[in-house]
């Protein structure tokens, strides 16, 4: 099982004028890898409660898996980076690397992507764009990866160079 927690960063979202789609669809297509929801937030993007959600997450909750959906645009109110890297001790830029790399082969616009991906203690952290169809395409490029990448965090798995561990 894999401990996963999602933070919806949208201003209508969190008063409740709009409905979150891209939120219960992570949960969705994680299933596939043994991941459950254990916590669920729809907050305003506002750079200290994205920062404190995740840290809540990671250090209170020591989930396994944060994904964030929204707020990784240009737009001034865009501000998930931001608050994903004021609490992550390392970065993993190749997760975020490759979901732009995938969705340049779908729309020219995925260069607009700001997302980044990183590891508070135990926790990996990637943040997904907020559209439902631009959180489908990334957790389909990452999915591969994930399950070994949080047993290596986590200390149960070897490191990536043996090959003879393989995940589905």
């Amino acid at each position: 099982m894999i401990t996963v927690g999602i933070i919806t960063a949208s201003d209508k979202g969190s008063k409740g004028e709009r409905v979150d789609t891209s939120g219960p669809l992570i949960g969705e297509l994680l299933k596939e890898i043994g991941g459950v929801v254990k916590e669920y937030q729809i907050i305003p993007d506002e750079r200290k409660e994205i920062a404190a959600a995740i840290q809540y997450m990671c250090d209170e909750l020591q989930l396994d898996l944060v994904f964030t959906t929204g707020g990784t645009g240009f737009s001034p109110r865009d501000v998930t980076p931001e608050a994903t890297l004021d609490v992550v001790d390392r970065l993993a830029p190749g997760i975020s690397e490759t979901i732009r790399m995938k969705s340049l082969s779908i729309t020219p616009k995925a260069m607009l992507s700001r997302a980044v991906s990183g590891i508070r203690k135990q926790t990996l952290i990637i943040n997904l764009p907020g559209s439902p169809k631009g959180v489908r395409e990334s957790i389909e490029v990452i999915l591969p990866a994930l399950a070994h990448g949080i047993g290596i965090l986590k200390g149960i798995d070897g490191e990536c160079g043996n090959s003879h561990h393989v995940h589905k």
